[in-house]
């Protein structure tokens, strides 16, 4: 089970253009993949005449009313973070429940702060984890937090309209509530699997800017790793140089020792020494050992030299090929991206239709059955339906299953048996069940008293 994401920051001064800018995607960080940034969506429909997010946030503060002058330093808008483990949330959108968690999050905000005072809220799925960038106009009414101090001392020298609207961070964002906040939120987000975090735990969430600015260091410290290996290598071709050194110094001492050789043979057929001649002899066998080896070491260079060739070789041909596969790739992707978002445009129940024939596998129909439902038409069969939910299945005698829409939400599609929602259905079979286990047990339990 994974946790949920909750986080507030206060936006002071007069502008928060730089954070309207990542939000709107006027300016694009390293970490968004532009392929997807068609996926984005509002979750708050803009006042009329309202076009960004920073004119949403002055037209909610002028039209709230408020009497009291506004401070340049005043905080005019509190930016909310939502969003959840990495792999929950991408385990939420393969099971096709993203609206659902976008709808809950907006539902919980506009219940918290009001539904006039969130005047923008972007999903984001164009970045490694799906989240919402909410933003909140913190107008509240009633007497301030220090003015209620003051009152219970004994000291408040004027008295101020109980239901004057006016813009206070503070009463929105003190530790109480904050704490309220994330509890209240654990709720909703339990069935999607999210828990809070550890109460009263030191972790912080790591801003954008902070991230980048890891990231840089990090790669300050990768390149100075280069460098020293870099080094190293220049030291390791020092080394190579002087052990060429030494094994040319090796041969003009064997020239040396033959020479000596041929002067001490020139002496000995002069003298007629034997000893001379065993001398010479050993020489020439330490000479041929000698060119033995040279010849040895230069038969490894060269195939050193080869086998580094063809091996760099073999390198840039898996890389090459490598690259031209990953370009394929990419263009693949986009062309499935295109071809996806027509068909969302052309077929508003594309997404749908995608959803049901999950569900309709899930639930325990066959390849067949399944494009039959998929396509509208109604079909009648028996067996066992599993329920994701109860995690167990139900049996059915000869029911007529159909794909319809959605009563109460013309763009969502149903799976229906016998014209009722299959959701509903598995809720009257468990409840059902339930109801059989609990008279049994009541039996039982009646059968253990004798009169």
């Amino acid at each position: 089970m994974g946790y949920f994401t909750l986080d507030f920051k206060k936006a002071k001064g007069a502008s928060d253009a730089r954070m309207s800018d990542h939000i709107e995607r006027r300016v694009i960080a390293p970490n968004v993949d532009s392929t997807r940034t068609h996926l984005n969506r509002e979750l708050v429909e803009l006042p009329e005449g309202v076009t960004v997010r920073d004119e949403a946030i002055a037209h909610r503060i002028k039209s709230a009313g408020i009497k009291r002058k506004i401070t340049p330093d005043q905080v005019r808008a509190i930016r909310v973070m939502m969003s959840g483990t990495h792999e929950d949330m991408m385990k939420i959108q393969q099971d096709g429940r993203m609206n659902e968690w976008c709808n809950d999050s907006m539902e919980w905000l506009h219940k918290t702060f009001g539904r006039e005072n969130t005047v923008s809220a972007v999903l984001h799925m164009d970045e490694t984890t799906p989240h919402i960038h909410a933003t909140i106009v913190p107008i509240v009414t009633g007497e301030r937090r220090k003015a209620k101090q003051k009152q219970t001392e004994g000291k408040r020298s004027y008295r101020k309209k109980a239901d004057a609207a006016r813009l206070c961070a503070d009463d929105v964002l003190n530790r109480d509530k904050l704490i309220g906040y994330h509890d209240d939120y654990a709720k909703i987000m339990d069935k999607y699997g999210l828990q809070r975090g550890v109460r009263g735990s030191e972790a912080r969430h790591v801003t954008t800017a902070q991230y980048y600015r890891d990231l840089k260091r990090q790669t300050g410290k990768l390149e100075t790793g280069v460098q020293q290996l870099q080094e190293e290598r220049e030291e390791a071709e020092k080394q190579l140089k002087q052990v060429k050194k030494e094994i040319g110094t090796q041969k003009l001492e064997a020239v040396k020792t033959e020479a000596k050789a041929a002067l001490i043979a020139k002496v000995g057929s002069l003298l007629g020494s034997g000893e001379i001649k065993e001398l010479k002899q050993e020489n020439r066998q330490l000479y041929e050992e000698v060119t033995t080896r040279d010849e040895s070491i230069e038969k490894l260079q060269t195939m050193v030299q080869e086998q580094q060739k063809q091996h760099r070789k073999e390198l840039t041909e898996v890389q090459a090929k490598h690259i031209e596969i990953l370009n394929e790739r990419d263009k693949e992707i986009s062309r499935l991206n295109r071809i996806i978002e027509k068909a969302c445009k052309w077929f508003p129940y594309f997404m749908e239709l995608l959803r049901i024939e999950k569900l309709c596998r899930l639930v325990g129909f066959n390849q067949e059955l399944t494009d039959k439902l998929v396509k509208g038409e109604p079909i009648v069969c028996s067996g066992n339906l599993y329920s994701e939910k109860y995690r167990r299945k139900f049996t059915t005698e000869k029911a007529g299953f159909q794909v319809v829409k959605n009563p109460t939400d013309n763009t969502k599609l149903v799976l229906s048996i016998n014209r009722q929602p299959i959701s509903e259905w598995f809720k009257e079979q468990f409840n059902k069940l339930h109801q059989n286990i609990q008279s049994k047990q009541e039996q039982k339990r009646s059968k253990g008293f004798k009169l």
